[in-house]
């Protein structure tokens, strides 16, 4: 049920917005979680699953995995955008956070290079490519999905994409003072390192049935449903506003993982 503003617009029951947000915030939340949580355990997921006779290639080589991801970031926001726009925002919502699961999972239980050779890196760069093509499509859906379901309180709803990140940021360095606080140097790299994925692979499941009962948005069901990905057109009509966005995000990005990194 909505009710109708002054203005005539449409506002949902405050109950039932705050259902929304949680539901559209869930999969945020667990896919930058662990995105951070690799900038923590990135010394340690070295040693584990990229081994070498030179630390510092090491710690390349596993850097160069994570950055990997953000690669195919744009990607993602073009095919789960795509797949968005012509199927639905709860079908995109859940695609994101499906294939957030699978790069979590492999996160969570891949064995380590001493096991398996050199499967284990292979499989981590996998999770790897999941994880960013899964968040480069995450975050728009949520934000098409939330603002559209909000009428006149579309602001308020689309802030929670952006206010998540920092209690993101919160959790995941909870986690990494206290397991690097609490356990030996030995006992982290054996399996204290993969308790966070862990948490975030039963929160999964979680999220997803929580997802799979979200209604589509009215102006969705509305819209004309388009043909073709409009890529194109936004490089041709607005080159300048794409590249300053690309420069931002990569500024931004770069100083929070260097800020993470450096406690390691």
């Amino acid at each position: 049920m909505t009710m109708e503003t002054a203005g005539g617009g449409a506002v949902m029951p405050r109950p039932t917005l705050s259902r929304m947000i949680v539901a559209a915030m869930i999969g945020n939340v667990l896919e930058w979680f662990d995105f951070v949580v690799y900038g923590f355990f990135a010394v340690t997921i070295a040693e584990v699953f990229f081994p070498a006779h030179d630390p510092t290639v090491s710690m390349l080589i596993t850097f160069g995995a994570f950055g990997l991801a953000y690669f195919v970031r744009p990607l993602g926001a073009i095919v789960v955008g795509s797949y968005t726009d012509r199927a639905g925002r709860k079908a995109g919502l859940l695609l994101s956070i499906a294939l957030m699961m699978i790069g979590t999972t492999l996160m969570a239980l891949t064995p380590g290079y001493a096991t398996i050779g050199m499967a284990a890196p292979i499989l981590i760069t996998l999770a790897r490519l999941l994880q960013g093509f899964s968040v480069g499509g995450e975050f728009g859906s949520a934000v098409s999905f939330l603002s559209e379901h909000a009428g006149d309180r579309r602001g308020f709803s689309a802030s929670w994409a952006f206010a998540t990140g920092g209690m993101i940021t919160v959790l995941a360095s909870l986690f990494g003072v206290t397991l690097t606080t609490v356990l030996s140097h030995e006992q982290l790299v054996d399996w204290g390192w993969r308790i966070p994925y862990v948490f975030g692979m039963l929160v999964g499941p979680a999220g997803l049935y929580i997802r799979s009962k979200l209604v589509e948005t009215p102006e969705f069901l509305k819209a004309e449903k388009p043909e073709t990905i409009p890529i194109s057109d936004l490089l041709r009509r607005y080159p300048l506003e794409v590249v300053l966005a690309l420069g931002i995000s990569i500024i931004s990005n770069a100083s929070f993982y260097i800020l993470a990194y450096i406690p390691t």
